[in-house]
């Protein structure tokens, strides 16, 4: 088995709502000198495979299909 996680994040240039959201709730928490908040989404998964390079293919495949939009995000696998 293989522990992956993957790291869903908006491309640059994305307008990013949420992001500025928490940056403004974290000014207003009296958190200064923040600026430049991006959010994004972190999926932990087991993958049943003992082939490295077929889970990280089959990975790849989920990203594209499901786990990003990859018009707005890129993604990044990680394998552990």
């Amino acid at each position: 088995m293989i522990k992956a996680r993957i790291v869903v994040t908006l491309k640059n240039g994305v307008l990013d709502p949420q992001g500025k959201a928490i940056e403004g709730a974290l000014g207003a928490l009296g958190f200064s000198g923040v600026d430049g908040v991006r959010q994004g989404k972190v999926f932990d998964l087991i993958v049943d495979h003992d082939d490295r390079s077929k889970a990280e293919d089959d990975l790849k495949a989920m990203c594209e299909k499901l786990l990003a939009n990859t018009v707005i995000e890129n993604y990044t696998i990680n394998l552990g």
